[in-house]
């Protein structure tokens, strides 16, 4: 889902766009949709729906459809069973809750990108209510108002519930580090750990923070996380912080989200830059970022960017060597740092 803009609609592919969410719209399960199909087909497992933020990416995709100009009326009766899913509670504790956030998480499940687990050892844990989940969810209901109203249906309910995220999502604000609290768990308690994963409250195309706000979120990512290749899963002050990935299968998984820097980050860092700075002088600051990128292409394979790099120098590549979302949001950068509109046509 996160790999569509750039893959498919930058590259004005919008038959293939549809093709894959026609796809996943298919395999549709209690407003979830798979993280993952089984490898040698048959029916999909329930344990592979475990992903909160899958079906919201599926919204904003069929959102970015329709802006590329592709057809995305079909897809409405999926998009609306989703919204309506996440509001009335689905699988693994995914539910909207009074104040209109949506909390997700039950014990041994991992269900935000932040997915590793290791023989039961949930890595990254994240239950309550996690700050990129809840952009996405206010990026949903913006979406899905739009699109009903292009469905001919009322799109009032949806801003309405909106707006209630948008002032209930002042509460991610961690006003002495200027930025936002990663997840705020079911006691209330938040977590201050500086992660990217607060970039996509300023980089979806609707955003539930002011301007203001995510100059605090661009500046702190850009201090602590921003390194050649990628982004940073955790800043290097935090204890938990490691920044070599490599060695077992434990150990890279422990150090995956805990300081592993990942290229496809870039892509919502740049469109977050781009919109709290914009201008010349904003664009050339994302070419720089890209530039070491671009060497990549030809350093691992041929045409393509890594996984992941290490959090610590040399920033060394690791994991796939091709790696699509990363390749995605490289195509999806490329034009916005030139000047051009997104999905404005091949670059």
């Amino acid at each position: 889902m996160i790999s569509i803009p750039g893959l498919f609609l930058t590259m004005g592919r919008t038959d293939l766009a549809a093709s894959v969410l026609r796809t996943f719209a298919t395999h549709l399960r209690d407003g979830l949709i798979p993280n993952r199909f089984p490898d040698h087909g048959g029916d999909v497992p329930d344990d592979h729906y475990n992903a909160a933020d899958a079906p919201l990416w599926f919204v904003e995709a069929v959102g970015a459809l329709a802006d590329a100009g592709g057809e995305a009326g079909e897809f409405w009766p999926a998009v609306r069973e989703i919204v309506e899913a996440y509001r009335r509670g689905t699988r693994f504790g995914i539910r909207m809750e009074d104040d209109g956030l949506v909390r997700q998480g039950e014990p041994g499940v991992q269900l935000t990108w932040m997915d590793a687990k290791v023989d039961g050892w949930v890595v990254t844990p994240r239950d309550g209510k996690a700050v990129e989940i809840n952009a996405l969810w206010y990026n949903a209901l913006r979406r899905t108002a739009t699109l009903a109203g292009a469905a001919g249906g009322d799109p009032g309910r949806f801003a309405e519930d909106a707006e209630r995220v948008r002032a209930a999502f002042a509460a991610f604000w961690y006003e002495e580090g200027r930025y936002l609290y990663d997840r705020i768990d079911d006691e209330g308690r938040p977590d201050a750990s500086l992660r990217p994963n607060q970039l996509f409250a300023a980089a979806l195309p609707h955003a539930p923070i002011d301007l203001d706000r995510a100059r605090g979120v661009v500046a702190a990512v850009e201090r602590e996380l921003v390194v050649p290749l990628g982004v940073r899963t955790l800043a290097p002050s935090d204890p938990h912080y490691k920044g070599h990935y490599g060695g077992t299968r434990e150990e890279r998984d422990a150090a995956y989200h805990c300081g592993t820097a990942w290229p496809w980050l870039l892509g919502p860092f740049i469109r977050a830059y781009l919109r709290v700075h914009g201008g010349a002088a904003a664009r050339a600051r994302a070419r720089d970022l890209l530039a070491p990128v671009l060497d990549h292409l030809g350093e691992e394979g041929l045409g393509h960017v890594s996984e992941v790099v290490a959090g610590d120098r040399p920033h060394t590549p690791g994991g796939c060597f091709a790696q699509a979302w990363s390749c995605a949001e490289l195509l999806r950068a490329i034009p916005l740092v030139a000047g051009a509109a997104p999905n404005g046509g091949p670059p």
